[in-house]
């Protein structure tokens, strides 16, 4: 009897049904999945791609499609001053010695190949964006004007039907408008920056020559998505929707196959050259986050696709494959809204705000790349409970200025957002401390303090501000640091803080070919991973904008090419 949750004895090819036969089976439509079947496919072997959600992409559909790649075609067209040595020793002073130096060197050596590739082989084009800081600009190799690029603008018309099936965004575009991920720095500011100003009515223009064209204008994950699978479909690899993992097919020591869900019924599909699994993390598997991550911990804060439970680690890790990173993930702070939660960029790091913990105080800076906050909430929360959840606290005068998620200025946020406790509002730093439960005379020393440092444009607590990527999100109209500016007009709101993710980064343990490991570091013949399937390359940090996507891109890649050179 197959189940699920057998603990040993995988799957075998006699037990079910027959669904058919390929060179490669791909379990999973993200970014990862779709690459590598592209790949596969490009190389001449046979490849189908199964999907547990009633929809493609995955959480790349869902994001904003920063893809970190270093020393790519389009960076250097665009004259970013990158070199493969400035590359390796970035990598390696950002993810450290954790990470095996083979597989830093395969992603690095790789991701351009992919890219040029993904270019030449879908309608897929992008762009360079420009001015995205590498998350650590000062260490050796880091760019201040960074190394990502985002997929340019695609129409959706080209999936025909197809495109129905298409996961939406996480947020979506304004209607009318034609936005890339890099435009949202400027749209921020649009009521207080002429360059903001003009950057919203650019993406409404490209919005109404979308539209007089009779397009449907697609950019960010939605065009990534929708490129990958216009690709597939060029290429004639089928895409079962509604066909969750059950279990892989083992025979002789190597992954033959898959036992998947279709149609209500299990059946294997067989695969003669390789097995990839590219179906992303376990952010929403409760029981899997509890045993594997820091507690306070919760499904509810992730904004990665809703159907990423884990099944392909598991089903990894019951052929015996190993795992690493299964405590991390991609963190960021996130605000508990009421539906769904909102993952903080911009509205930490503009000026007029600051995060403090259960006691009022600050203890972080609030600019520092996402990942590395959430890091130092549960650094500092463990065994002291203090600062998860803390609070995000800025006055009337930022409301003024800034978009708050897709709130515009001086608008008044939804009563909804009041009633979950995600948000307070009161007249004075005493009552706020009140409503959030901190002691309000620790919370008037840290605002004064704060606020002093403000108008000096110095932070010697956290040093916000000291590098390029602290500046990225930021008001330049601020003088004299652009992501300092002291909290004072009433009345005053705090916006409740929690670890939120962009999903997992803990999976099955690959080698610099994407083959899974066992323990003792052996290879499981017939089986590979990419993507938050498998433990990061990044290891426990994030090196730029993408750092999710771009590795997934490239070792979806690299499997795809390790099969076909077999």
């Amino acid at each position: 009897m197959l189940a699920a949750g057998l603990p040993s004895a995988l799957a075998r090819a006699a037990d079910v049904p027959p669904l058919g036969e390929y060179d490669v089976v791909v379990v999973g439509s993200g970014a990862s999945g779709m690459t590598a079947a592209l790949t596969a496919a490009g190389r001449g072997l046979s490849v189908l791609v199964v999907e547990k959600a009633p929809t493609f992409g995955g959480s790349a559909a869902r994001s904003g499609a920063g893809i970190w790649l270093p020393n790519n075609s389009v960076i250097l067209g665009a004259g970013v001053p990158d070199t493969p040595a400035k590359a390796a020793a970035y990598l390696s002073a950002v993810v450290g010695p954790g990470v095996p130096a083979a597989r830093q060197q395969a992603f690095l050596a790789n991701g351009p190949r992919m890219l040029d590739f993904v270019m030449a082989h879908s309608p897929l084009k992008f762009r360079f964006m420009d001015g995205y800081s590498d998350y650590y600009p000062n260490l050796p190799g880091g760019l201040p004007n960074g190394r990502s690029i985002e997929p340019d603008q695609i129409d959706g018309n080209i999936l025909g039907a197809e495109l129905a099936h298409l996961n939406p965004a996480y947020l979506p575009v304004p209607a009318g408008m034609v936005v890339f991920s890099q435009d949202y720095k400027w749209l921020n500011l649009a009521a207080v920056s002429a360059k903001g100003l003009a950057m919203s009515t650019e993406c409404l223009a490209r919005g109404t020559a979308a539209a007089l064209c009779g397009q449907k204008p697609l950019t960010m994950g939605q065009a990534l998505a929708t490129g990958l699978r216009a690709g597939l479909l060029r290429a004639g690899v089928p895409l079962w929707l509604n066909s969750p993992l059950v279990d892989l097919v083992q025979e002789g020591g190597a992954v033959t196959g898959v036992v998947v869900e279709k149609d209500g019924a299990r059946g294997v599909v067989r695969a003669r050259r390789g097995v990839v699994i590219g179906s992303g993390g376990f952010e929403h598997n409760a029981e899997m986050r509890a045993q594997y991550q820091q507690q306070p911990i919760g499904t509810q804060w992730s904004v990665g696709a809703k159907e990423n439970t884990g099944d392909g680690i598991r089903a990894g890790s019951r052929a015996g494959a190993a795992l690493a990173l299964m405590e991390d993930a991609w963190w960021g702070p996130s605000i508990p809204l009421p539906g769904e939660p909102y993952f903080c960029l911009a509205e930490r790091t503009l000026p007029g705000g600051l995060i403090v913990n259960g006691a009022g105080a600050r203890f972080v800076n609030e600019a520092a790349p996402y990942s590395d906050v959430v890091h130092v909430m549960y650094e500092k929360d463990r065994g002291t409970g203090s600062h998860i959840p803390a609070w995000l606290i800025v006055d009337q005068n930022y409301r003024n200025k800034y978009l708050f998620k897709d709130v515009l200025p001086t608008i008044v946020f939804p009563d909804s957002w009041y009633e979950s406790g995600a948000a307070k509002k009161a007249w004075s730093w005493d009552a706020l401390a009140g409503q959030i439960g901190v002691p309000a005379a620790a919370l008037r020393a840290t605002l004064n303090r704060f606020n002093a440092q403000a108008w000096s444009g110095t932070d010697p607590d956290f040093h916000r501000g000291d590098t390029a990527y602290d500046h990225y999100y930021t008001d330049p109209g601020v003088h004299p640091n652009s992501c300092l500016a002291p909290v004072w007009a009433p009345p005053f709101y705090a916006f409740k803080i929690v670890p939120g993710d962009l999903g997992t980064k803990g999976g099955i343990v690959t080698d610099a070919r994407a083959r899974a490991l066992r323990e003792d570091g052996s290879v499981i013949r017939g089986l590979w991973a990419a993507g938050n399937a498998s433990a990061a390359v990044m290891g426990h940090s994030y090196a730029g904008a993408g750092s999710t996507i771009g590795p997934a891109m490239t070792f979806g890649y690299v499997a795809a090419n390790d099969i076909a050179d077999a």
